[in-house]
């Protein structure tokens, strides 16, 4: 027989453990010596020290889950249980006792951590929301279509709640963008329809000084043309492919009355000569618009002074080239600044831009609420080949909001 501090063995080989409820039967030992018997349970204790030793600094140092620490804790309890092994079974059961505490209080601050951090998605999702559902409002349709590309971004990169309340914030957030987006494509198409209702009316401004072009009713005809003027500026830009041909005819009109007109009064020498005076004076006071600094303004004052050109009459046959070449000019350096502005806010070509990137930004959004769904029903197949779907139609949606941005809107 042969024992030590935490078991022993029989005369009949049977091994023992002592344990806080009195010995337990740990195996039985035929082949060898007593003291053999207790070395081999003993190591099979030392091994024990050792699988939960590990486990305890796996629980410490690493993102175990708690299942699975559970799953190592039960199993180890079960050898440690089942007494097939000589040392203090009762200190190693204490220290899975407080291992489970552990991962049960691990397990609590993870939930918990879980549940802030989903908290704080569903409110920085919901601010966004607003924001949006703000943005779909606006009319500054540059910035905000730039910041609503960015929200997108933002939410992309949040976690995803419960599928019901992601679901219903996402539903809020594209809608708010399609909303945008429509109201853009109406605006724009607006201002088509406000073009083309200016090339209606211009045209039946043509017509009407075209008609005036042969009358001798010098002051009353003149002061037709003054309205018409008037009319003119009134009816607002018509598209580009018209309106510098509907200006021409419009201004060749008018040339071919007051040419008439000015050879009928040719012989009134003495008030071509003032009116060459006055002409010079209103030429010497154009060409103070030049060089242009401010085109609006700049343009009502020699709107203004070409009205009163207009009124002052025939100048002498000789002069009136020269005087006129100056006035000329002026309008000339208007022109090329009023060019050079068209060519840079280009409404037409914006709008284009525009209304296809309001249709790329609606199969985006539409794409990737099917990627959403399809995700969300475990279609992960048809999720990953919109996904790549969704790729293209992003490429082409960036190509199209640069080629906007050139026209500043």
């Amino acid at each position: 027989m042969s024992s030590d501090p935490w078991g022993r063995v029989d005369e009949t080989g049977t091994v023992y453990v002592r344990t806080a409820d009195g010995e337990k039967v740990v195996g039985s030992w035929q082949a060898g010596s007593p003291e053999e018997a207790l070395a081999y349970f003993e190591r099979k204790y030392e091994g024990l020290v050792v699988e939960i030793g590990l486990l305890e600094k796996r629980v410490k140092t690493t993102d175990l889950s708690a299942k699975d620490a559970r799953t190592a804790i039960d199993h180890l309890r079960t050898q440690v249980d089942e007494h097939h092994a000589v040392g203090d079974l009762d200190a190693l059961g204490k220290r899975l006792d407080a291992l489970v505490t552990t991962v049960d209080k691990r397990r609590e601050e993870r939930k918990a951590e879980k549940a802030k951090q989903t908290d704080e998605a569903k409110a920085a999702k919901e601010k966004l929301v607003v924001e949006a559902e703000e943005l779909a409002q606006s009319d500054q349709w540059r910035s905000a279509g730039e910041r609503l590309r960015a929200l997108v971004d933002t939410w992309k990169g949040l976690p995803r709640l419960d599928r019901k309340a992601d679901d219903e914030l996402w539903h809020r957030f594209s809608h708010a963008r399609s909303a945008f987006s429509k109201r853009r494509k109406a605006h724009f198409a607006s201002l088509d329809a406000q073009r083309e209702e200016a090339r209606k009316a211009k045209e039946k401004l043509v017509t009407e000084a075209e008609s005036l072009s042969k009358s001798t009713d010098w002051g009353a005809t003149a002061a037709r043309y003054r309205d018409l003027m008037t009319e003119w500026k009134a009816a607002g830009r018509a598209q580009r492919e018209f309106e510098d041909d509907l200006w021409n005819r419009f201004r060749g009109a008018q040339d071919v009355f007051f040419a008439a007109r000015g050879e009928t009064f040719a012989e009134r020498d003495a008030e071509q000569g003032e009116n060459l005076k006055l002409k010079e004076e209103l030429a010497a006071e154009a060409e103070k618009l030049v060089p242009v600094k401010d085109l609006k303004s700049a343009r009502a004052a020699f709107r203004a002074l070409n009205e009163r050109w207009e009124a002052v009459g025939h100048v002498p046959r000789d002069a009136r080239p020269k005087v006129e070449g100056r006035m000329q000019a002026v309008e000339r350096a208007l022109q090329e600044s009023e060019e050079n502005e068209w060519k840079r806010t280009n409404p037409e070509a914006r709008a284009r831009a525009a209304g296809l990137t309001g249709q790329l930004q609606d199969a985006v959004v539409k794409l990737q609420k099917q990627i959403d769904t399809a995700r969300a029903a475990g279609n992960n197949a048809k999720a990953d080949k919109l996904a790549r779907e969704l790729e293209g139609r992003q490429a082409l949606l960036d190509q199209a909001m640069k080629g906007l941005e050139e026209f500043g809107g």
